[in-house]
């Protein structure tokens, strides 16, 4: 049986694990650190909180961890359940039911999230990215057909395509993101404009990257090998947006097999191997 892992941030409770018992000791930043160099080993990681318990309960704290696969989530409960790790006492450990039918819609991750998914699963040299089209659309002058009705503000605006890629997999995915950051002529200082108007450049590019990352489903085989399967998004570009892409570079798509799956049907997957391309090897 096959997984599909998702560039979005992981919510389902077969990949969340609930640490029990542990020593009211060391402080919550230790913990947190100690946590982390022992469940990293069994796969990447989302996140690890530690809280306090409650004042009615013992001394003591307890974590949630939230892992990108539920396989490595299972993994590391089945492991490390009534184990002492690294206290004198076991700790008690609980995996999260299985994710129901109804889904709630989950976030995207940013785009550092998503190059740190992707260096784990394809490696640092296994992807690269291209910015296709980086175009100044800001609006900072009224324009006298503005409609008077709106309440017109200026506002630095860029637009951004991009194209991730990934070269063993002969699979390449587009994506677009708009940033937008209002401004005040008459108050922003010089330096201050440049500067923001470098970090809406910088937010342009790491939205089109998260964009991109989206359409891709990491495909994790039993067997352990990774495959992935491009999912063209189903959103509507605007027409502006439109019409400033007229002139992005149109890129053709690696050949997949296609399944009649439902989105509700993601995290429960009966996949054969055949039936993804993997990485060719020399």
């Amino acid at each position: 049986m096959a997984e599909l892992i998702e560039f979005r941030v992981p919510t389902e409770g077969d990949k969340t694990l609930v640490v029990w018992n542990l020593s009211s000791g060391p402080k919550a930043e230790d913990l947190h650190h100690a946590l982390f160099t022992e469940f990293s080993k069994f796969g990447l990681l989302y996140s690890i909180r530690v809280f306090p318990n409650a004042a009615v309960a013992a001394p003591g704290f307890y974590a949630i961890i939230k892992f990108y696969s539920a396989r490595d989530a299972h993994r590391a409960q089945k492991s490390c359940h009534q184990k002492q790790l690294f206290q004198t006492s076991p700790v008690k450990i609980h995996l999260g039911t299985k994710h129901k039918a109804v889904q709630h819609q989950a976030l995207c991750l940013n785009s550092s999230r998503c190059q740190e998914l992707a260096n784990y699963y394809f490696g640092f040299n296994g992807w690269s990215k291209t910015i296709m089209k980086l175009q100044d659309v800001s609006d900072l002058e009224e324009s006298e057909n503005q409609d008077m009705t709106a309440a017109w503000k200026p506002s630095l605006k860029f637009l951004c395509a991009v194209e991730v890629v990934l070269p063993a997999y002969g699979c390449r995915s587009p994506g677009v993101g708009i940033a937008v950051e209002p401004v005040d002529k008459q108050e922003e200082e010089p330096l201050s404009f440049l500067m923001k108007r470098k970090r809406t450049q910088k937010l342009a590019i790491q939205k089109a990257l998260s964009d991109a990352f989206q359409k891709l489903l990491i495909v994790v085989l039993e067997c352990g090998k990774v495959a992935v399967q491009y999912k063209p998004s189903e959103e509507d570009i605007d027409a502006r947006t439109e019409e400033l892409l007229q002139d992005f570079i149109h890129v053709s798509y690696f050949s997949w097999k296609r399944h009649n799956q439902g989105e509700q049907e993601c995290l429960d997957f009966s996949l054969e191997e055949e039936d993804f391309c993997l990485p060719e090897r020399e």
